[in-house]
């Protein structure tokens, strides 16, 4: 058998390679790539060569008991978590730095103490001098949360186990050092290790571990991917630095949906929870003006409205501008390509900017629609009326296709006083007596209709 080599990994992208260099070839950081040893020849050299024992099987249709979960008391980190914190699992938080991450899990960590579960804070990035200080500010100094300061894992998990704690806060997982690995605090192979042993430690002790991630420039979780495998859960807080509110997103969990979102304003005393995101996403729209138009979406199981803002302006350059902030760039390229080939509106010659109102940032494809119209809108220097929503994905053949949960979008829109809707053609629902519903089956015949082109 071909002896194992040692490979070189990237601690910022997790990229493999042969041999050493100074700049990784797949991020272009440099002075990232560490040594890893060699894996196992095989079970015969890691296990001594003895058989392993038979496993227990069982078939589908053994019944199961439901997760204990634990509630918060704060609706929207419950909605989040699928209804509360299950014992045995492993979180993970990522967020950009500064977003509010440790705010958020010292608040959250808070409430579960009073509510009778019996929590433990491990800080490796800041003196417990300092998380009192922030305990303070926020009002949590009664909080029977216990506080640490450490980083070496196995001082960290032989603690554990004689405190016997129901939730452990780690923040962060980046900063974690596992002394049997031989890698600096924050490498792929420090993260893997140190991830592994505390995901592994919550089953089999019964405890729930949350980590706190760090994330790149491009807004994933810093290390290996696999550490996003690991886990059972896997959250983002979002927000821009310019807007109080912040988002925090479910993309995967086991025990309950993903795609969920729970909002949150940042206020002098730390996150409070915001009931109707609705209602606080269109709170500045003013007078009807071009360019503005309000969708109708969906966040996981929760219908949220939100404002698409676009501006359209000859080019002072060769090559127009295309600036997207809060939604797929990729996909705006895409839409301005239809409107074109399909409805013969050019953009030649003309700078693009579309901006997603209150920090929202917007994933689904319903939002073709609103987009398309935002654009116009903006071209033809036309407001389109003030209460009014949209929402469809757009083909690019150019047909309007129907999307999910319409139901729920026009019941959000008529609950906040909306009297008029533009979608895709489907049947007609309950919640239409109170609104205009217009339906169009393709784009041109909207453009032609709404603004009048040909």
């Amino acid at each position: 058998m071909a002896k194992s080599k040692a490979q070189y990994v990237c601690s910022s992208c997790g990229a493999s390679h042969t041999k050493w260099a100074g700049q990784c070839d797949s991020c272009n950081s440099w002075n990232t790539l560490m040594e890893e040893g060699p894996l196992s020849a095989g079970p015969g050299k890691t296990l001594g060569g003895k058989r392993g024992k038979a496993i227990a099987l069982g078939d589908l249709a053994k019944q199961e008991d439901a997760p204990s979960r634990t509630v918060s008391g704060v609706a929207e980190l419950d909605r989040v978590l699928g209804g509360g914190l299950v014992a045995a699992s492993a979180l993970l938080v990522g967020g950009d730095p500064g977003i509010g991450k440790s705010t958020l899990l010292l608040q959250a960590a808070a409430r579960f103490a009073r509510n009778g579960l019996k929590v433990i804070y491990i800080s490796g990035e800041e003196a417990t001098a300092q998380v009192r200080l922030r305990a303070q500010r926020l009002g949590l100094t009664e909080s029977p949360v216990l506080l640490a300061s450490e980083t070496n894992l196995r001082d960290i998990l032989t603690t554990l186990d004689q405190e016997k704690p129901d939730l452990v806060v780690i923040d962060s997982i980046q900063t974690m050092w596992a002394d049997h690995v031989e890698a600096a605090p924050g490498s792929v192979s420090q993260v893997r290790a140190t991830a592994h042993e505390l995901t592994t430690y919550a089953k089999r002790k019964g405890v729930a571990i949350v980590m706190v991630g760090h994330v790149t420039k491009e807004g994933q979780i810093a290390g290996p991917r696999v550490v996003e495998h690991m886990v059972d859960t896997v959250l983002y807080f979002e927000g821009e630095r310019g807007h109080q509110f912040r988002l925090l997103r479910a993309v995967k969990n086991r025990f309950g949906p993903a795609d969920e979102i729970g909002v949150f304003e940042m206020t002098g005393k730390g996150l409070v929870e915001v009931k109707n995101p609705s209602a606080m996403f269109l709170s500045e729209r003013g007078d009807p003006a071009p360019g503005s138009v309000v969708f109708a979406g969906i966040e996981g199981s929760r219908p949220v409205l939100c404002e698409f803002q676009a501006l359209v302006a000859p080019s002072p350059h060769a090559q127009a501008r295309r600036s997207v902030v809060g939604w797929d760039g990729s996909r705006l390229a895409m839409i301005l390509a239809v409107l074109e080939a399909r409805c013969g509106v050019p953009f030649t010659g003309l700078d693009v900017y579309l901006n997603v109102a209150g920090g929202m940032r917007v994933t689904e494809p319903a939002a073709d629609l609103a987009v398309a119209a935002a654009l116009l809108s903006a071209r033809e220097d036309v407001s389109l009326p003030q209460d009014g929503v949209l929402f469809g994905e757009i083909s690019l053949s150019g047909a309007i296709r129907p999307v999910a949960q319409a139901e729920n979008r026009l019941k959000e829109a008529q609950k906040l006083g909306f009297t008029a809707a533009i979608g895709p053609q489907g049947k007609a629902t309950a919640h239409e007596s109170g609104l205009n519903v217009r339906r169009f089956s393709g784009l041109a015949e909207f453009v032609e209709q709404v603004f009048g082109q040909n």
